[in-house]
């Protein structure tokens, strides 16, 4: 999944960001509100991590804004505010989760993962099409019961595609899934993961719909 963590203080941000990639997220940083705002314009995510005391404009106004023009997308406050009331203040203004600083980083990508989960319509970590079996947990894969093994970014194209079964992805969709902003895109790289997983999966369970992208297929 690809975050957003908006947070000025620089050796936070880079921690935070390191485990959470070690996870197997996407994670791309900014070190103030209207660097979030615009990033959260120009991309898509599936989940914002949001310090409230930034520079520029603060958190709580971002998250405002967010609101505001209808953004749904999930928003993990981490903050050294610990006051109930400010808990309370973040949560009724639209956050979905609030944790103080400082924190575990297990907790921390305990909680991305809950509130993936939640956006997802699941209630466990256990992603499932027909005998196909993904735990975004552990990253282990099985098919038929039996273990596939899979890079990385293979995993994080499959888990995009298995998000929504049936939906049809372009390359440039699946390509904001897995790569942020430091990383080195090739020119078909998302067409190699695909031919990959054919190979390890089967090639018709991820159906290549000419022109417009890929698919996983639908179940009988």
């Amino acid at each position: 999944m690809r975050l957003l963590y908006i947070e000025d203080d620089a050796m936070l941000r880079d921690s935070v960001a390191q485990g959470l990639q070690h996870e197997g997220h996407t994670v791309d940083v900014v070190a103030d509100g209207n660097s979030g705002l615009l990033a959260l314009t120009t991309h898509s995510y599936d989940l914002l991590l949001l310090d409230l005391g930034l520079p520029r404009v603060n958190g709580s106004t971002v998250l405002a804004t967010l609101r505001q023009r209808g953004d749904s997308i999930p928003v993990l406050i981490l903050t050294a505010r610990d006051a109930i009331a400010d808990r309370v203040r973040g949560l009724n203004a639209g956050a979905d989760d609030y944790l103080v600083k400082p924190f575990d980083l297990q907790e921390l990508a305990a909680r991305v993962q809950a509130l993936l989960r939640r956006r997802a319509g699941r209630t466990d970590a256990l992603v499932r099409h027909g005998s196909l079996v993904l735990n975004t947990t552990t990253h282990a894969v099985t098919l038929d019961e039996a273990c596939i093994a899979l890079s990385a970014r293979e995993f994080a194209v499959l888990h995009a595609l298995l998000e929504r079964p049936g939906a049809v992805l372009s390359v440039s969709q699946l390509e904001e899934k897995i790569y942020g902003w430091g990383d080195e895109v090739g020119s078909n790289t998302v067409e190699v993961y695909i031919h990959a997983l054919r190979k390890k999966l089967g090639a018709g369970m991820i159906r290549n719909v000419r022109g417009v992208g890929y698919m996983m297929a639908t179940l009988p």
